[in-house]
C-alpha cells in the first residue's frame, strides 16, 4: 500500500459488488483498494466469511465516499429511463 492511511468504507458479498462500488467511487476520484480472504478469491467464493471483500478509501476520502455509497444504496443515484421513441413510422 501507500503511505496514506486507509480505512474499511464497507463489506460486500462477492467481488463482483465489489468491484462495481469501486467503479462508483473511482468515477468520483475516490481511490479503491479490495482485499478478500486469499482462498475465497482463489475458489471464487461470494458467500460466508471467505467471500467478504472489504472496500478501503483513504481516511481523508472517508466521508465523501461513504455520502457517495449512501446514495447507490437508497437508490438516489439511479436514473430513470427518459427514452422517448423518436422513430417516426407515420405515413403521410
Amino acid at each position: 500500500m501507500t503511505d496514506e492511511e486507509w480505512e474499511v468504507l464497507d463489506e460486500v458479498p462477492g467481488l463482483f459488488q465489489a468491484e462495481l462500488l469501486r467503479g462508483l467511487l473511482e468515477a468520483q476520484e475516490i481511490p479503491t483498494i479490495l482485499l478478500q480472504e486469499g482462498a475465497g478469491r482463489a475458489i471464487g467464493l461470494t458467500v460466508g466469511p471467505l467471500g467478504v471483500v472489504q472496500i478501503l478509501v483513504p481516511i481523508n476520502q472517508m466521508k465523501r465516499a461513504a455520502d457517495i455509497l449512501d446514495d447507490y444504496y437508497a437508490g438516489r443515484l439511479a436514473k430513470e429511463d427518459t427514452f422517448e421513441d423518436k422513430t417516426d413510422f407515420e405515413q403521410e
